[in-house]
């Protein structure tokens, strides 16, 4: 499939799911388009001869944070729903005003789903559910809440709400209450009925992750969760931001559109399948695009021209283009051009090319006269005052488990010129292919507290910029990032991130219960809150807000080791078990570390056992030993390629078979190297952070630390590790 990029107009800067197509009573006739900003403007225009035809534009006010269609149901969804701030106001396609509803929440709504008369609104924690414009339930999610969505059981039966958090659950609620919790491979970033309409079953809900997978699921109300089909993300691509069906390759089945944080914009075709229930069809993919923004909101539908599909998309700074299945080869006339090397371009069109340039022109020279007048105004005596223009940042910090890295998006408006990353503990930069600007590192004084200093000087238009960086779990501290925009006055934007001492631990949700562990048991006069403030000092992925429970337990795991760390705490009272020696060392550490800065006496109790450090020696060795055999196996290939160019009397026949199996899986062994080159000496830390911290909570010396670099390339044995550490 061929799709080509046609450019619109450009709006403000919008959010997520702002941006809609208006539906027509007759296929492939010019559909309206509805788009909302952050200035507040809500808009209705379409397009005719390439032009934009306004139908009606609102005047600036809070900032636009989701768009939804809607009307009665079985009738055409042309209905207009804004929510802004905490109202949610109602718009006919003409632009009438229907409804301005004040939910009195005390939350912003980010999320919104309109079924009918039912209006679902949520912010960062609290869902309410309105009938008709009057509240009938409402639910508080301390983990955090991804996204919402309603389904229609049973003809008559009243609507249920679905809730993605962000610890990768999805809830199912039953009115105000929880009904069922259902695990998730990661955290939901957007859910999306399946064919717009639920499907043949009105239950199928097609969902997008943060880790850039993709799925189809069925909710079947009071069931279980059943899993159609799941796309794995294998080439690496962004999380996903938005999701709609439209049939573009005019099959059978509508195809799956996507559009990504990374800018990628996909299409999936779903082959027919007559029974979608048993057994879903797996989708294929026909078509990828890449542009150099965010993709916040993707619609299939007809909009240049009647008679043609394509797919509109918005980005984060605003930008309307379209990929349309129409052949666009007509050509623009330059100033120095003639006409007779661009046939099939008409006058009227030279003219509207004409017109352009001549206001381009006179909104440059108004530019450059105004910038002449400031600089004038700064170098000489005057009471006026130079202002820093606000610049609007989008930034999102991820942990990658693949290879236990952090992924830093930074996205701004406007051009960035370059951005600077200090830190106070030991990190390690990584390289992107698709990041395109030059880094300098800079050395840092002992004094200064700096462990990092790095500078990225960004190729021209660049305005979205991806760092990825690695961390040593147990050291904690705080990376700031300085980005620096070009506009003038010069100008900076700071942004820190705390990096916390477990960095490489996840929330997991299902877990076997350990039979043997280490664990340590805090008794004192601390709050809830006190204690659940430690715990999140201590580990990623603790919710903001503390659950509505007197006994709060969480489950995390370590992605580096696999470990496993259960918390279970209230008021005074705290426990924590795990079968990884160094994670009780670094949580008794920092919450003995915290509770001594706000003078709360604490009784500790820790207790440390010989089976279960044997344990995870046997979880770390299998590891260890395919690392380190993989390392030797690249030393050897080396010296295999330079005996094979001493000359050509050398051949592979001449070799033992464990050699010539080295020379015949170079390619594989190459490739597990380059995915993760420094695992060998991470293994060797993790190791030596084992021993030290066996010794400490044991009472021994710490004198008894070892040299296991020398040792491990001796003796690769799981009986060397027991008599290492278990003596």
């Amino acid at each position: 499939m061929n799709l080509v990029r046609v450019d619109y107009t450009l709006v403000g800067l919008t959010d997520s799911h702002c941006m809609k197509l208006l539906p027509t009573a007759t296929p492939k006739s010019a559909q309206k388009v509805v788009i909302g900003d952050q200035n507040g403007t809500v808009q209705e225009f379409y397009f005719k001869k390439g032009e934009i035809q306004q139908v009606f534009k609102t005047l600036p006010g809070p900032p636009i944070s989701r768009i939804a269609l809607g009307g009665a149901l079985g009738s055409i969804q042309d209905k207009i729903f804004v929510a802004a701030k905490n109202e949610v106001r109602g718009y006919s396609k003409k632009g009438k005003l229907f409804l301005n509803f004040d939910t009195n929440r005390t939350e912003d709504i980010k999320h919104m789903f309109i079924s009918g008369s039912d209006l679902l609104v949520s912010g960062d924690h609290v869902l309410n559910h309105y009938n008709d414009c009057k509240e009938v339930a409402e639910f508080m999610c301390s983990d955090g809440i991804m996204d919402i969505i309603g389904l229609y059981g049973r003809k008559g039966s009243p609507l249920s709400v679905l809730i993605g958090s962000k610890a990768s659950e999805l809830l199912v609620l039953d009115k105000s209450a929880l009904s069922c919790k259902y695990s998730l491979p990661s955290p939901p970033t957007v859910f999306h009925l399946f064919n717009n309409d639920g499907g043949p079953t009105k239950n199928l809900i097609t969902v997008g992750f943060q880790d850039g997978q993709i799925a189809l699921y069925q909710v079947p109300l009071g069931g279980p969760l059943v899993t159609k089909w799941i796309l794995q993300n294998e080439k690496e691509r962004g999380e996903v931001s938005c999701i709609h069906f439209y049939n573009i390759t005019n099959e059978e089945t509508p195809d799956l559109i996507v559009g990504r944080q990374d800018g990628s914009i996909e299409v999936y075709s779903i082959p027919e399948q007559d029974d979608l229930i048993n057994l879903a069809p797996f989708p294929v993919e026909k078509f990828s695009y890449v542009c150099n923004e965010s993709i916040l909101s993707v619609q299939g539908g007809v909009v240049g021209n009647a008679g043609f599909d394509e797919i509109l998309v918005t980005t984060h700074t605003g930008w309307l283009f379209g990929l349309t299945t129409e052949v666009v080869d007509k050509q623009t006339v330059g100033p120095n051009e003639t006409s007779s090397s661009h046939i099939g371009v008409s006058q009227k069109e030279k003219l509207k090319v004409a017109r352009l340039r001549a206001e381009i022109d006179e909104i440059e020279g108004k530019v450059a006269k105004e910038r002449e007048k400031y600089q004038n105004l700064t170098q000489a005596d005057s009471d006026g005052l130079s202002t820093i223009p606000p610049l609007s940042i989008r930034d999102k910090l991820t942990f990658c488990k693949e290879d236990t890295s952090y992924q830093l998006t930074l996205e701004v408006e406007t051009t960035i010129d370059n951005v600077l990353v200090q830190a106070d503990l030991p990190i390690e930069l990584m390289d992107i292919d698709k990041n395109s600007a030059v880094v300098s590192h800079s050395a840092c004084d002992a004094e200064s507290g700096n462990c990092v200093l790095a500078t990225y000087r960004c190729q021209i238009n660049t305005t979205r910029l991806e760092l990825r960086f690695k961390t040593t779990e147990g050291q904690s501290g705080m990376m700031r990032v300085y980005i620096t925009p070009l506009v003038h006055p010069k100008c900076c934007s700071v942004r820190q991130y705390h990096i916390k001492p477990l960095s490489h631990h996840a929330r997991i949700h299902n877990h076997e219960t350990l039979r043997e562990y280490h664990a340590l048991s805090l008794k004192g006069t601390f709050s809830l809150l006190e204690i659940h403030s430690w715990i999140s000092q201590c580990l990623p992925e603790v919710p903001e807000k503390l659950p509505v429970e007197d006994k709060i337990s969480y489950v995390f795991q370590s992605v580096s080791v696999g470990t496993v760390l259960f918390c279970e705490f209230r008021r005074g009272e705290a426990e924590f078990k795990s079968n990884n020696v160094s994670t009780i060392a670094i949580i008794k550490d920092v919450i003995t570390k915290e509770a001594t800065a706000k003078r709360i006496k604490l009784e500790i109790s820790c207790s440390v056992m010989e089976n279960c450090m044997r344990e995870t020696l046997r979880l770390i060795f299998p590891l260890l030993e395919e690392t380190a055999s993989l390392t030797k196996q690249k030393e050897l290939l080396g010296a295999l390629k330079d005996m094979e160019a001493g000359g050509p009397e050398f051949s592979p026949e001449c070799l033992t078979k464990k050699y010539r199996a080295i020379v015949n899986n170079q390619k594989e062994i190459t490739e597990k190297i380059n995915k993760n080159p420094d695992l060998l000496p991470k293994l060797t830390g993790i190791l030596q952070s084992l021993h030290r911290d066996w010794v400490k909570l044991r009472g021994m010396s710490s004198s008894a630390a070892l040299n296991l670099n020398d040792m491990l390339a001796s003796n690769m044995n799981i009986e060397f590790l027991f008599n290492l550490f278990c003596v």
